[in-house]
């Protein structure tokens, strides 16, 4: 689905993305974890073109998209959600995900509603539909964040610390819906710092830091390794 070879980003000397490579198959989860500064939304905006990296190759699908704009980047397949939701306050949660979609997928919004109006059902918006979104709680704000992802009918959907905030039983509601999401084929890439919400996803963890892959496995045999837990855990070994 994804494949990610030698990416690389600068900021003048500050080095965010190093040689980074990665490949994800279609209908995995990717679980990417790391301590803060490590680059890791940087990486979401160079998958997404947000950034144009300095060197390297982006493939989605098979296809390269290295210098694709964002914009084309989303109707390729690529959806995303933001660390802090920021949706269209003024409008309801049905607006938005209207804008998502028509925009997302560029198709009219009569030939969006159906498609919005289900996934209001699987993300548990559907009863505040015609909410204005500027008074949603923190847990829906970030369902509507999800939500409005789906809307542009993506591949492969990247999650950018979506679990954040939550109290425990609200995390567990948004696992479960990012589960079932899942199971429906969706490629998923997640990062996230509550990890046992992570750990319940994904099937594999990458590790970033400083910019540099430290580690890629399955979820066990990364949170046991040694320099995961010196780097990420704060734990000297």
């Amino acid at each position: 689905m994804l494949a990610l070879d030698t990416v690389s980003k600068s900021f003048g000397a500050l080095t965010v993305a190093d040689g980074v490579t990665f490949a994800v198959p279609r209908g995995q989860a990717l679980g990417i974890i790391g301590p803060n500064g490590a680059g890791k939304s940087t990486l979401f905006n160079l998958i997404t073109g947000n950034l144009a990296p300095d060197a390297g190759r982006i493939e989605l699908m098979g296809r390269d998209v290295t210098r694709m704009p964002a914009m084309r980047r989303c109707l390729a397949g690529i959806g995303r959600s933001f660390q802090i939701p920021q949706p269209f306050s003024r409008l309801t949660v049905f607006e938005n995900l209207m804008v998502a979609a028509s925009f997302g997928r560029d198709m009219s919004e009569a030939a969006v509603v159906d498609s919005c109006a289900g996934i209001l059902e699987r993300t548990g918006l559907i009863a505040k539909a015609n909410t204005v979104s500027g008074s949603l709680s923190l847990l829906d704000r970030k369902r509507l964040e999800l939500a409005r992802a789906l809307a542009t009918d993506p591949q492969l959907l990247l999650l950018d610390e979506i679990a954040g905030g939550l109290t425990e039983g609200e995390c567990r509601s948004l696992v479960e819906t990012i589960s079932a999401i899942h199971a429906g084929g969706v490629t998923i890439i997640w990062i996230e710092h509550v990890l046992h919400a992570l750990n319940s996803v994904v099937e594999r963890l990458l590790v970033l830091n400083f910019g540099r892959v430290i580690a890629i496995g399955a979820p066990g045999e990364i949170m046991a390794s040694r320099e995961v837990q010196e780097i990420y855990l704060g734990i000297d070994i």
